[in-house]
This record gives structure tokens, C-alpha cells and sequence, in this order.
């Protein structure tokens, strides 16, 4: 019953209804997700993608997120290198080893 009611005011207010399924799809991505997207889209100069991900959450909670995101990838790689991550940092960035 309460299903039709809702169905019936969709279609009476369409215009809200959207505009709040619109907030709810930017409160449902989490820093990491905003992060992973804001990272690889900034890896393929996708501007569209990085203003996207950039209004999902705060500018903080983005920036933790790519923090976070950066010492994952690091790890890693300097797992997959068998070196350790202050090796594999400077590598990355061009700098002459320590």
C-alpha cells in the first residue's frame, strides 16, 4: 500500500524526487572511492571525472584519501620490486637515491 502512495507522489512531484535521489547518490561514495576516482582520473587528465569525484566528499576527507591511497600504492609496488618504499618513492619521483 505504502508502495503505491510513494509511486503516486513521484509522479505528482517528479522534480524532488529526483532532486533528492540526486543528494542521496552523493552522500552514498565513501573518501576511498572518492579517491581512486580522483587519482586515476587525474592519471588520464580526465578533468569531467575529477571535478566529479572532488565535490563527492570534503576537501579533508579527499585529501586523506589520497593520502591513504598513496602509501597502498607504494607498498605495494615496493613489494612487487622487492625494494623498500623510500627506494620505490624516489624512484617515482625522479629523485637520485639516498
Amino acid at each position: 500500500m505504502f508502495e503505491k502512495v510513494r509511486k503516486a507522489w513521484r509522479g505528482i512531484l517528479p522534480a524532488q524526487h529526483t532532486e533528492r535521489e540526486t543528494s542521496r547518490e552523493r552522500r552514498s561514495h565513501n573518501l576511498f572511492e572518492a579517491a581512486a576516482v580522483y587519482v586515476s582520473a587525474c592519471a588520464e587528465d580526465d578533468q569531467d571525472r575529477i571535478d566529479e569525484a572532488a565535490g563527492w566528499v570534503s576537501p579533508e576527507a579527499l585529501s586523506f584519501g589520497v593520502n591513504e591511497l598513496a602509501c597502498r600504492a607504494l607498498i605495494a609496488l615496493a613489494r612487487e620490486r622487492d625494494e623498500s618504499p623510500a627506494t620505490v618513492a624516489r624512484s617515482l619521483l625522479g629523485l637520485p637515491a639516498a
